[in-house]
This record gives C-alpha cells, structure tokens and sequence, in this order.
C-alpha cells in the first residue's frame, strides 16, 4: 500500500542506519552542528527519497541486490558532490548497479533525490513474460507487423531503462574498486582498534602511494585522515552511549586507539565543541 514518511536527525548514525536501499557508513569531515532530513515515498513499484544534511560527509554505500537508485542533486545552487572520484553537478545523475558499492562525497548544506529502478525491471519482466505467452500459445499475432512493432518498442524501453541502472563507475576501475571495498571491511572489523598504515597497505597488497591515491580521488583525503575521522565519530557515539557510573573517558578514547588523552580532549573540543566528559555526562 503506497505511504510515505519524513524523518528528521540530528545524529549522523541515526541517519545512516535509516538508509533501507544501502548498508551506508558515513562519516562527517567538518565541525558544526549535524541536522538532516529524509522523506520517503512508496508507491506500488516505485520508491522516492528526497533528503537533506547541514554538513559535509563522506560516505560509504553498499546497495541493496535488488536496488538501483538513480540519485540526483535536487538544488541548483549547491556545489558539487564527488561520486566514486567522478564530479556530480546540479542537473546531472548517477545510476548506480544492482548490489553494488559506492564512495560519495557531499558538500555542506546537500539538497537531494533518489528514484528506485526496481520498477523498471519489474517492468521488463512482465513484458518478457506476455511475450513468451503470445509466443507459445498463439504465435500467429506476432506476424502482424503492427503488433510485432509495438512489443519491438515496448522490449527496447524496458530493456534501456534496465541497462541505465547496471552501469556502474567501477567498471571502469575495477582495482581500485575492489581495494576501496576491502578497505572499508578492514575499518569495520577493526572499529575499535588503530590501524596503522603500513598493516593496511600490506593486508590491501598495495603500495601506500596507490591506497593514498584511491583514498584522495574518492574520499577527498588520505587513508590516515579518513581512519583518525572514522575513528572520532565512534569514540563520540560510544561517549553518548555509555554509562558515567560503569566508565570513563579515559577507557572510552584509549578502547579506541587514542592514547594520549590531553591532546584527544583538545581535537574533540575543536571538532565537536564540547569536551568529552560533556558527552559522556549528557544523559546521566
């Protein structure tokens, strides 16, 4: 039944769990305070967003099997994202392939749309499947020319709105693609450990020019500027989630790979404008 809902956030976590079409990490990269908004639309075969953040992220995105969202900026006046290394300006699209993964980045104050193609393919086969059914039980319509012109065009539609949405920029680049992806699983099985450059690089089988080259033309910066922000996002959700009576910040910023707790609580003050005890005490 076709329904529709609008959420609002004021947590990045929150927000990307609440991303059904994708399993998304996102990281935010400049100080401020986080909002965002997603409106959703379902309608029978057809599936809406239409969204909006305050600041700037990097995220990462692994699509649905049976998702191909065709995503656009949705405010003319708004700078730039970066889509797998490739500029997306106001009044452009990017398709995106069944299953598949992605690195975007965003600019401040992001305005934008996404439609599902699962309507498209649905679309194709149940053309596919009349076909096949005039074609076995009475194939002398198909000799009509009329008629055999409208299933032409009819199969060519559906079959290019299907291929639009397989097309993918990492086919381009599969190397690249695949040592982005095993990055990423690196981070999430060593969430709450340091990674060090020279374990990743070896792990990856690439050198630390290449893995910094992927990292600047995807994520905008480098494997260790992006681990350092990955890592301060978790240690400030694990901060709003635990308990003051059962921890501290202490144990909190050292289960995290940060050490030196003095120089730890002045890059949080500046990165998140209050200092960690704030955080952790907040819901005391």
């Amino acid at each position: 039944m076709p329904n529709s809902t609008t959420v609002t956030f004021s947590d990045p976590y929150e927000y990307q769990t609440s991303h059904r079409e994708a399993l998304q990490k996102l990281v935010v990269t400049a100080r401020g305070k986080y909002r965002a908004k997603i409106t959703s639309v379902e309608l029978h075969r057809l599936w809406m967003l239409r969204g909006w953040h305050s600041l700037p992220t990097v995220s990462h995105a692994a699509l649905r099997e049976d998702q191909s969202p065709i995503v656009f900026p949705t405010d003319a006046r708004q700078p730039p994202s970066v889509n797998n290394g490739v500029e997306v300006k106001p009044g452009e699209m990017v398709v995106t392939c069944l299953g598949g993964e992605y690195h975007a980045r965003t600019p401040p104050q992001k305005h934008w749309g996404s439609l599902s193609l699962t309507a498209a393919m649905s679309r194709l086969l149940s053309l596919h499947n009349a076909v096949d059914g005039l074609a076995t039980t009475t194939p002398e319509i198909l000799a009509h020319p009329e008629v055999a012109k409208a299933i032409e065009q009819e199969l060519a539609r559906a079959l290019i709105a299907c291929l639009s949405g397989t097309v993918s920029t990492e086919s381009r680049q599969p190397l690249r693609g695949i040592v982005m992806q095993r990055f990423e699983q690196m981070i999430e099985v060593h969430r709450d450990k340091p990674l060090y450059l020279t374990d990743v690089c070896a792990a990856l089988g690439v050198s630390g020019r290449t893995l910094r080259w992927y990292c600047q033309e995807l994520l905008g910066m480098g494997p260790q500027r992006y681990l350092w922000l990955r890592h301060m996002h978790l240690v400030r959700r694990a901060l709003t989630l635990a308990d003051p009576a059962k921890t501290d910040v202490t144990t909190i910023a050292n289960d995290h790979g940060f050490a030196e707790l003095g120089r730890f609580a002045v890059t949080y003050r500046q990165m998140f404008g209050e200092v960690p005890s704030m955080t952790l005490r907040r819901l005391a």
